[in-house]
């Protein structure tokens, strides 16, 4: 009797702890969604596989410049993208326009460059972090 008392007690306190838990958003879903987003707005400039094109259009593929300024890189496409910036020890002094996205498709192409072609984030990129950098 103890051992079923200690298993059911066991189950509601899982059950509970579930149920209380906010739902993780799903990462994989949003890299999708960024992989198309990508295809329609991004890779004229930087490419299928994210190479970019030497001294013009910077690499997003193993870019230093992509995981070390998250906020700038939310804040180009949102707001476009003009000066010298400086990419894997290569400068680069071109101009991106903004592309127009929702905070949502922001969120979602942030997340495909930052987990493809080398690059791996921790964080999420989420709607909300994007609508929070808009002014």
């Amino acid at each position: 009797m103890k051992i079923l008392t200690s298993i059911f007690l066991f189950f509601i306190g899982f059950s509970f702890s579930f149920s209380q838990q906010e739902p993780e958003p799903n990462l994989q879903e949003s890299i999708l969604k960024g992989e198309e987003i990508y295809s329609d707005f991004c890779v004229t400039c930087h490419r299928k596989k994210g190479k970019g094109f030497a001294s013009v259009f910077p690499p997003l593929a193993k870019s230093d410049y992509l995981l070390n300024n998250r906020t700038e890189s939310i804040k180009a496409i949102v707001y476009g993208l003009q000066g010298e910036i400086i990419v894997n020890g290569k400068a680069y002094n071109n101009t991106m326009p903004s592309q127009g996205l929702e905070p949502e498709e922001v969120a979602d192409v942030m997340n495909y460059i930052l987990n493809t072609w080398g690059n791996t984030s921790n964080k999420m990129v989420t709607p909300e972090e994007v609508s929070s950098l808009i002014k």
